[in-house]
């Protein structure tokens, strides 16, 4: 009892009894509480880390590695199918050091056809150049001749992925590690964009000669012409390599190049979530390096390629984002060429690509027009002489263009369809096979190595020597048995 100033007994309010246990106020609930709201937070971290790393991008110069844009360059990635320039570079460089030719046959090994699921579906046994191999590996991304070529320079998957791995540490690729030569899942096959594009680098000034491989529109087997992933080629200005990429933890990956007045950059991005969404995104990021100033040396320069500092961290996996339930159809390499066989000309995308064409005087901007080369004539077998599926001696254009895909050397790097519309004008010439027109012009009876029919042979034998106009029926000859010769030499390709 206390008193008021009134003298007024008042009751003292008893005081509340604090019922908190004693083991939540001990060193160690204050520990266990500490850590499990820094898991909360390093969780909703992580989360929102993955959510902003949707993309890494980049653009730098081929020639001084400049950097012109970068953006989680640094990250950890998985490379997807992006890994098969490794591979190439691996492959170029035995060939370099004398390990093995151009010409050199390599045969399907079980392990090979049993690569899924782009391939080229050779059965086991099935002999194949490294020229040609490298031409289907760069242009149709085949997983099964990614395992022929690594076979073919180190014996064994395992062994080729060690020799990958040494190249990457010489070249500086200090975040890339490989365990396969054609980038499908794996935890432990990890790059990033700034280690491919010191590979990209590396690729053009080391193998300059072999350029073609990573710029080839298309191929053709037989009858089947099947085109690059890369959309760029062809439809964006300047555009010469070089490699896409996709799985569903890494999302759409693409490294290009371009070349302008002289000028070449590299854009690399991974990440994207569609095969439009990436060639938009290189497109973009080639048009900023080429609109950057001259006098951009006055801005804060970002250094060059090797100088960025690689982020320890793992690399965020996209499979949700790429592959999960919600997409209405599942997310594939392929979806360039389902976009160019049913998208109309002026879809969104089409336009976006076909506004970056050049712009001619008074025109409106070639939204249909495609510039690409002849597609690179492959077979299986082993090599062939260059005069057994056509003759160089046609001094025209037109005998050109149809012995770059027999040639390695001028593959489609000097076809152009500006060059074949200049020396043919049959549209159909731009995609045919090589043909051997010129041994049926020479007139000499020894020339000729293109295999004719018997009855031309008997036509040749009977004609030449009584009348001056025997060379012009032959002239007619090669063409006719074009498709004959073209079925004989090239097997079809056979179902994926």
């Amino acid at each position: 009892m206390t008193s008021s100033p009134c003298g007024i007994g008042l009751r003292q309010r008893p005081r509340a009894i604090d019922r908190t246990p004693n083991l939540l106020r001990s060193p160690q609930s204050i520990i266990c509480r500490t850590l499990m709201w820094s898991a909360i937070g390093c969780a909703a971290m992580a989360l929102t880390t993955t959510r902003a790393l949707a993309e890494a991008l980049l653009v730098i110069e081929a020639e001084s590695g400049k950097v012109l844009y970068a953006a989680n360059a640094a990250y950890p990635w998985h490379p997807a199918s992006v890994t098969k320039v490794m591979t190439a570079y691996a492959v170029l460089r035995a060939v370099k050091e004398g390990r093995l030719t151009l010409e050199t046959a390599l045969p399907v090994s079980p392990a090979a056809a049993a690569q899924q699921p782009v391939k080229m579906g050779f059965p086991p046994g099935t002999l194949v150049t490294v020229d040609n191999a490298l031409k289907m590996l760069m242009v149709r991304s085949s997983n099964d001749m990614a395992v022929v070529l690594a076979e073919g320079v180190s014996g064994s998957i395992e062994s080729f992925a060690d020799t990958m791995n040494r190249h990457a540490r010489r070249l500086g690729m200090t975040q890339s590690t490989f365990v396969n030569p054609n980038g499908l899942p794996a935890d432990d096959q990890i790059s990033s964009a700034r280690d491919i594009a010191i590979l990209a680098r590396a690729l053009i000034h080391e193998f300059p000669e072999y350029d073609y491989y990573w710029r080839i529109p298309a191929i053709k087997m037989g009858k089947v012409v099947q085109h690059n992933y890369n959309a760029l080629i062809g439809r964006y200005r300047g555009a010469d390599g070089m490699k896409t990429g996709f799985i569903c933890a890494s999302g759409f990956n693409l490294v290009a190049s371009a070349t302008r007045d002289g000028r070449r950059l590299i854009a690399v991005v991974l990440g994207a979530p569609s095969s439009q969404a990436r060639a938009v995104k290189a497109a973009q990021l080639l048009e900023r390096g080429f609109n950057t100033s001259r006098l951009s040396w006055l801005m804060h320069s970002l250094g060059t390629v090797d100088t960025i500092r690689p982020i320890n961290a793992a690399p965020p996996n996209l499979r949700d984002a790429m592959c999960g339930p919600h997409r209405k159809r599942p997310a594939t390499e392929d979806e360039d060429e389902v976009l160019a066989a049913n998208a109309s000309s002026d879809s969104p995308y089409a336009v976006f690509l076909s506004s970056l064409g050049p712009k001619a005087k008074g025109a409106a901007l070639l939204k249909d027009s495609v510039v690409v080369g002849e597609p690179a004539v492959v077979y299986t077998g082993p090599y062939r002489k260059p005069g057994t599926q056509t003759a160089a001696t046609d001094p025209k254009p037109k005998a050109k263009a149809a012995s770059t895909a027999a040639n390695p050397k001028i593959s489609t790097q000097g076809a152009r369809t500006t060059e074949t519309a200049a020396g043919d004008a049959k549209p159909k010439a731009a995609f045919g096979p090589p043909k051997p027109r010129a041994a049926a012009g020479d007139g000499k009876p020894k020339t000729p190595t293109a295999n004719p029919a018997p009855k031309d042979r008997a036509t040749a034998a009977a004609g030449a020597p009584t009348s001056s106009d025997a060379p012009k029926p032959k002239k007619t000859a090669p063409m006719s048995t074009q498709a004959t010769q073209s079925t004989q030499i090239i097997p079809t390709l056979q179902t994926r």
